[in-house]
């Protein structure tokens, strides 16, 4: 008999929705979940079965993407067909990602070390980072030291779950209540956007990648303008920098 679900991840997959069928044997899913009464939009992406890419500029025109509709337009014309699409990290006036930021192996934006200023800056701070079929969200200083040399990687902040500990600055009563977006990589290695529906603080955002979607690590990625794509849906209403995207 296989070993049974925590409660906590049981709940989390009995209220699962599921929002598009998966992309091939076990690959993409979007789907609704609710944690806590509220309600989020969740994307699976399996790395062995997925391809998962990070856009900023388009290489045609030297100018920045901004919108899902553009990453579309220009994949369309490899041939290739977005399943998912998500804003990347917190980024500064201009459409400039505010840190790290690597595409196909190159950087493009470097690592943004500041120690104050916003969301960004609440340490810890993180990277998350695609290499392969690998995958982390690691501390600033870590990814340093680590050298990891990533084909795709994004710089945000705070630090929602570090090695299964919430941020320590996370309050369960803050009265901080914005759209949120983020990145967890989970105990089954899969990579997990979240969106939440409504606002949310960052102590109840935290808890759904770790209670909730069994992710030990998570990086906070942007607040109010974050938004998803998907074939038939598209929740953008502001340009943004750099955009992950799902494509087959």
């Amino acid at each position: 008999m296989p070993p049974l679900l925590p409660l906590r991840l049981l709940v989390g997959v009995l209220l699962s929705l599921p929002l598009t069928a998966c992309s091939g044997a076990q690959g993409l899913a979007v789907e609704r979940v609710t944690a806590g009464g509220r309600l989020y939009t969740v994307a699976v992406v399996d790395l062995r079965r997925d391809t998962l890419r990070l856009h900023w500029k388009n290489p045609a025109t030297g100018g920045t993407y901004g919108s899902f509709e553009r990453v579309r337009e220009q994949l369309g014309r490899e041939g290739k067909r977005i399943l998912f699409a998500t804003n990347s990290g917190i980024y500064a006036p201009g459409l400039r990602p505010l840190g790290l930021h690597v595409e196909d192996g190159r950087t493009l934006v470097g690592l943004n070390n500041a120690r104050s200023g916003g969301n960004f800056a609440l340490l810890p701070n993180g990277v998350f980072w695609v290499k392969g079929e690998r995958a982390g969200v690691t501390e600033t200083g870590a990814y340093r030291r680590l050298g990891i040399s990533p084909t795709y990687a994004t710089q945000s902040g705070p630090l929602l779950v570090q090695g299964g500990r919430l941020h320590p600055a996370f309050n369960r009563s803050g009265t901080s209540f914005k759209v949120r977006s983020g990145v967890g990589v989970c105990r089954d290695g899969r990579v997990r956007f979240v969106v939440s529906a409504g606002p949310v603080n960052f102590h109840t955002f935290a808890l759904v990648f770790r209670d909730t979607l069994g992710c030990p690590d998570a990086l906070y990625l942007d607040g109010s303008i974050s938004a998803y794509a998907t074939p038939g849906t598209d929740t953008q209403f502001t340009d943004f920098a750099g955009i992950w995207t799902v494509s087959r």
